[in-house]
């Protein structure tokens, strides 16, 4: 169908999903940490989630409002452009989570359309867990209009780059980085895991999860200015800049963004060479 054709379906904008279950273990904790070569003890024991291991209980309701909104023809268009994590507790073994998820709002621009959708996590007995803000991108669709809202702001401050980074994190994506992310975080996305896929999709090869190259910045964040403390973790919030691949080094640049009500802000990038593969970071933690 031609894209002038096609077109977003309002109706199912600020509706909930059905609810999706998921029993947390203290394996998969430590099979996710040991997918994203966190340094975390009480991580690698499964004592207590790394942050991003959040995604994993929502994934499956996470693809849901894009399927009701857009067409259908437009998701293979669907880019992760953002994600926002919102914690009101960390995840722990034997939590019984029920998350939901529903687009609150889109933008049509001239080179794509940005849409926000908002994950909720709770436990069985209703305890908000956290917020999740996915923002998507739609690439060379444009809806023609913005409705509802878009997810919360978290842009770099250009006035810190006048000054050296409070604190650097490195990490290294190994070349089998891919195929343990996988079936740790539930993403069996072939991109990720078939070099001819990918190179079907115009990828130079197998490239890696966004959401590993964030876990890697959230555990080096958390090691550096954090006391790689999880609970103290209030939010954690990248933009998705370009492409990870095997073998890559990243090194996560780390500026303090001051501190209100106990509170210390972190802005970060992460970048690969001179390349940035992740922008607009912001790190809530607790003093």
């Amino acid at each position: 169908m031609p894209d002038d054709e096609l077109s977003f379906d309002d109706s199912h904008l600020d509706t909930f999903s059905d609810e999706d279950r998921f029993e947390v273990t203290a394996e998969r904790i430590a099979e996710y940490a040991a997918a994203t070569n966190d340094p975390i003890a009480a991580h690698r024991n499964g004592d207590i989630a790394p942050p991003v291991f959040a995604i994993v209980p929502v994934f499956q309701a996470l693809l849901v409002p894009a399927v009701d909104v857009m067409p259908v023809e437009l998701i293979p268009r669907i880019v992760h452009g953002e994600q926002d994590f919102h914690f009101h507790r960390p995840i722990y073994p034997g939590d019984r989570l029920v998350s939901r998820a529903k687009m609150i709002g889109y933008q049509g621009l001239e080179k794509g359309t940005r849409s926000a959708i908002l994950l909720e996590c709770r436990t069985e007995e209703g305890e908000l867990v956290n917020e999740q803000y996915v923002t998507t991108f739609v690439r060379g669709f444009d809806a023609g209009k913005a409705v509802g809202e878009l997810s919360p702001s978290h842009k770099f401050d250009d006035v810190l780059h006048e000054q050296a980074p409070f604190a650097k994190a490195h990490a290294h994506v190994d070349l089998d980085q891919t195929f343990r992310y996988s079936p740790a975080s539930g993403d069996p996305m072939p991109i990720h895991l078939d070099a001819e896929i990918a190179r079907s999709a115009g990828l130079p090869g197998i490239i890696a999860h966004g959401l590993c190259t964030m876990a890697m910045t959230s555990w080096g964040v958390l090691t550096e200015v954090g006391g790689s403390d999880t609970k103290r973790l209030k939010r954690f919030a990248v933009r998705f800049a370009k492409m990870v691949l095997p073998g890559d080094d990243l090194e996560t640049r780390i500026w303090n963004a001051g501190t209100t009500t106990g509170i210390t802000s972190y802005a970060f990038e992460t970048a690969r060479g001179e390349d940035f593969v992740i922008t607009d970071g912001l790190a809530e933690i607790t003093d």
